[in-house]
This record gives C-alpha cells, sequence and structure tokens, in this order.
C-alpha cells in the first residue's frame, strides 16, 4: 500500500526497488509480453533500446564493467533469450553482474501451448546463468528480482535470469522489498595465505601470472606493488581479455600462450609460479605433458572455487585478490634479487607504399592513441599484432571477450562509452566481428557517443584460415569475406562512415576517428 492507501503493484515495487539500488539504466528490446512491465516507465529510468538481444547483453555488459554496478536487462520470452545466449555466455566467462527480466506469456495462459509460450525457461539460459527461476506467484516478483541482483554481484559474478508473466506486473503486491547490503568479497583463511607469503619469500626465482581478476578488482596497483618488491617479472595470463598489469612496466614479461608446451618453455627457470585471478591455465589447442616445469611450485589466488577446484597441482587459496595481495606485501624476499632483463619493444614495421599491412595500422593506432581512452577488441586475426606493438597502460584501459564468441565487442564498446561520460572508446574489430552485431552502430548513433571504430577489413575470417593452416589444411571454405562496405552500413544507421585503404590516408583518417564528436567508423582495409 501506498502512503495515500492506494495499492502497489508488483511492477511498481520492482521499479522503487530498482531505483533504490541505483539500477535506473535498462537495457532492452521489447515485445509483447514486456509491455505490462514498461507501463508508465518512470521518468527518472533510462530505457537503452538495442536491435537485437545479443546487442542488448553485450551493451549492458560493457555497461556494467564500465559502471562497476550490477544493470537490468530486458529480454522478450523465450525468443529473445535464445537470440542473447552467446551474449550471455560471454557475460558469465567475463563475470558481468547482469539481472536479466525475460518476459512470459501470461500466467493464466501457461496450461495450455500459448504463442510465444516459454516452455522451460528456468532451463533455457543454462548453463551460463548462475541461476535462472520464474516466481511461484505474482508476489514474489519483486523478492526474486532483490534475490538476482545479489547473487549477480556475489563472486564469481555473473548473470541471472528472472522469468516473469505478463500479467504479473499489474498484481497488488506485497509490503515492499528493501535495499539491502551484501558482501561481494571473499576473505582468505589467514594460515594458507601466510604459506603462500612464506613460498614467495624464499624463492629463489619467482614469476607471477596477472588474470583479469585482478583488474575486474581494481587491484593492478597492488599486484604492481608485490611484483616490485620481489622483482618478479609479470606474465599475462592465456587469452587475457583485460590489462592487468601495465604493459609498458619493466617487470612485464608478456603474453603467455594458451598452449600447454609453450607455457612450461616460457616458465623454465621459475620456481614459483604465483598466479592471480587467472585459471591455471586457459588452452585453446590440446597438449601433452605436464602444465609446468619440474620442480616448479605453483600457488593460485582466485575468488572462483571452480578454477580452484581444477588447478592442476600445488596450492589455491579462494579470496578477494586486493586484500591478498596486501597481505603477501607482509613476506618481503628474504634475500635482494636481481631485476629480470626488460621486454625489448619491437622495432617499428617498415610501411609499404601500396598497401596497409595490420601492423602498419596498429603501430599507427599505438602513435595516435590518445591519454586515457579505452580500447575494446574483438578483431582475433590482429590480437597478435596489438600484443606486439599497442601495449595498454594500465587499470580498465583494455577489454575483449573473455568467452572467444563473436558479437560482444562492438555493442560491448558502446555500452562502455555510455558508462564513462566524456572518455574516449575506440573499437578494434575485425570485418566478420563487425557483421555479427553490427546494430549496434544504431544505438551509438542516437545516444551520440563519442566513440571510434576501427574496423580491420582482411576480406576473410583470418583465425580460421590460421586454424586450418595450423592442422595442416589448406584454405578451408567458408572464410572468404567479400562485398561488404562498413562506411556505408555505418551511414545508414547515423554514424559517420570512410573507407581507407591508402597508406598515405591512414594517420589522418586515425586522426579524424579519434577526435570525433558522435561515433565514427573507420573501415581500414588491410593486406589479406
Amino acid at each position: 500500500m501506498t502512503l495515500s492507501g492506494e495499492t502497489t503493484t508488483v511492477r511498481e515495487a520492482v521499479f522503487d526497488l530498482l531505483r533504490a539500488e541505483d539500477m535506473t539504466t535498462v537495457f532492452g528490446n521489447p515485445g509483447s509480453l514486456e509491455l505490462p512491465m514498461l507501463r508508465d516507465f518512470p521518468d527518472d529510468f533510462r530505457y537503452v533500446l538495442g536491435l537485437q538481444e545479443s546487442v542488448v547483453v553485450a551493451m549492458a555488459d560493457g555497461y556494467a564493467q564500465a559502471t562497476h554496478r550490477p544493470v537490468l536487462v530486458n529480454l522478450h520470452s523465450a525468443a529473445g533469450v535464445g537470440h542473447a545466449m552467446g551474449a550471455l555466455f560471454t557475460a558469465r566467462r567475463n563475470r558481468t553482474p547482469l539481472v536479466v527480466v525475460a518476459g512470459q506469456q501470461a500466467r493464466s495462459l501457461l496450461e495450455g501451448h500459448p504463442y510465444l509460450l516459454s516452455e522451460d525457461p528456468a532451463t533455457l539460459p543454462r548453463p551460463y546463468v548462475k541461476l535462472s527461476r520464474e516466481p511461484a506467484r505474482a508476489q514474489d516478483v519483486p523478492s526474486a528480482i532483490s534475490r538476482a541482483r545479489h547473487l549477480a554481484t556475489a563472486p564469481p559474478a555473473g548473470p541471472v535470469l528472472v522469468s516473469v508473466p505478463a500479467d504479473d506486473w499489474d498484481q497488488p503486491a506485497e509490503p515492499p522489498v528493501t535495499a539491502r547490503l551484501t558482501s561481494t568479497t571473499v576473505a582468505a583463511d589467514p594460515g594458507l595465505l601466510a604459506r603462500v607469503g612464506q613460498a614467495l619469500a624464499r624463492a629463489e626465482s619467482p614469476v607471477l601470472i596477472a588474470g583479469a581478476g585482478v583488474d575486474r578488482e581494481m587491484a593492478v596497483p597492488d599486484l604492481v606493488t608485490l611484483a616490485e618488491a620481489h622483482q618478479a617479472p609479470v606474465w599475462a595470463e592465456p587469452m587475457s581479455h583485460r590489462c592487468a598489469f601495465p604493459e609498458l612496466h619493466p617487470l612485464f614479461a608478456g603474453f603467455l600462450p594458451p598452449v600447454r608446451e609453450d607455457i612450461v618453455r616460457a616458465l623454465t627457470g621459475n620456481d614459483l609460479v604465483l598466479s592471480v585471478g587467472a585459471p591455471v591455465f586457459t588452452y585453446h589447442v590440446p597438449g601433452t605433458g605436464p602444465h609446468l616445469p619440474p620442480g616448479t611450485d605453483l600457488y593460485l589466488l582466485t575468488d572462483d572455487p571452480e578454477q580452484a577446484s581444477w588447478c592442476p597441482s600445488g596450492t589455491a587459496v579462494i579470496t578477494g585478490l586486493a586484500p591478498a595481495l596486501r597481505m603477501l606485501g607482509a613476506h618481503p624476499p628474504r634475500r635482494p634479487r636481481t631485476p629480470p632483463p626488460a621486454r625489448q619493444p619491437p622495432k617499428p614495421p617498415t610501411p609499404r607504399a601500396d598497401r596497409i599491412s595490420q601492423a602498419h595500422l596498429v603501430h599507427a593506432l599505438a602513435e595516435e592513441r590518445p591519454a586515457g581512452c579505452v580500447l575494446v577488441e574483438e578483431a582475433p586475426g590482429t590480437r597478435p599484432v596489438m600484443c606486439e606493438y599497442l601495449p595498454n597502460p594500465g587499470p580498465e584501459t583494455f577489454y575483449t571477450t573473455a568467452s572467444g564468441a563473436l558479437g560482444h565487442g562492438l555493442p560491448a564498446a558502446v555500452g562502455m562509452a555510455l558508462g564513462r561520460p566524456g572518455a574516449r572508446v575506440v573499437a578494434v574489430v575485425g570485418d566478420g566481428s563487425a557483421m555479427y552485431a553490427i546494430q549496434a552502430l544504431w544505438s551509438a548513433a542516437r545516444l551520440r557517443l563519442p566513440i571510434a571504430v576501427i574496423v580491420v577489413n582482411n576480406r576473410r575470417y583470418a583465425t580460421v584460415e590460421g586454424f586450418a593452416e595450423r592442422l595442416g589444411m589448406g584454405k578451408p571454405v567458408g572464410t572468404t569475406l567479400d562485398g561488404l562496405d562498413f562506411a556505408a552500413l555505418a551511414t545508414a544507421q547515423g554514424c559517420v562512415g570512410r573507407r581507407v585503404a591508402d597508406p598515405a590516408e591512414l594517420v589522418s583518417a586515425l586522426r579524424a576517428a579519434l577526435t570525433a564528436t558522435g561515433p565514427y567508423v573507420l573501415e581500414v582495409v588491410v593486406d589479406g
């Protein structure tokens, strides 16, 4: 009941809860079953429209990562959840806290087989949500959404889905569900963490592995302090999807490959490995033999019990990373250590007069990259070149998909720009990747976001062809992409679009894209 004695509806109770939780930005693509939720949409809320559900979820993912807050996503019954499954898979791997409210046919029709019925809404999104359920009563909807909000942010964070029948929203609510506080960090076993510190202190040649969890928990400065205290080289985890250690720091050793034998070679000579916020290990191709060099001790710090359970050897500590790293600071090395040799910067690529190479593009982008900008990447064929020529300076400067699923980067960059007003966001996406979620440009244009989208057009699925070569195959079928005009696609959706293929025009084109006040799509045709 309200103060005036009027009955509060489930819809009003939910929006009151969301307002109290500071979740007033909603990402969605509405259908008929979601209209009862959106009736009398509050003036102090913002609805961000995406033109396809995977775009909606990926935009919300980027926004949540930018704001460090859980975000509400509105999807359309089974069809909308189905369209969004790839993006939910990525959000789960990214550890992004999303509260997904999916429409369902009216409760009064559920015993039949009505149009738009989601037959088993709790099962449909699994295993890529932490929990999915449909409340038994309309009056349980506000408490179910409250539960979803807190579970989504509990470590390890991830998406949670609540299915709501269309006629629940106008039902009378029970006493209101109020906002509350729940801890979102995990304290380590102090004795076990002390053992890690003692082992690190007595090690002759320790090495650290920086995982995305370090950046996610805003613990990069703590990791830098620990590395400097021990003069320990720091590797980025295999398939790293965030910048967890400054890549220009003299202790940065480079990027571990996702291959078992190569990781063993990279870590040979170190008697202790401390992996922080990274699973041990993320592989991309089959391998054989040990996971670590013989005689090397392994320690893992993680907030994820599942990661701890399949750590192949050694000691795993389930903990929040920032407090654990600070506690390890109480265990300095027992004897002075010689700093490892610094990683040598690569020689600049030699530009060609007749075509743009990927190395030339990435090096030019590094030279023109605005200070403080955020880089979002989904160009698998270009990423190795970016690791070489485009170092990321520190915390919250780089994002990509943790799942490997395409279609995340472009809409995530839109959400990132929306969540960081005034920041310059640069998305580097491949031509194949861009086509998975090209509709995100429409949302960027409507929101007038200062985002530069660099489309690397090599006219093929280069990564797939590279794997085919690794497998001893010739050029596989289904990997040629031709006839695409990304500048035209951008213009059609309200963005500025430009295409460049002449090396002499590359730098001026990059400067135009990186200084534009609204969304600007620069298609760069590179040597295929």
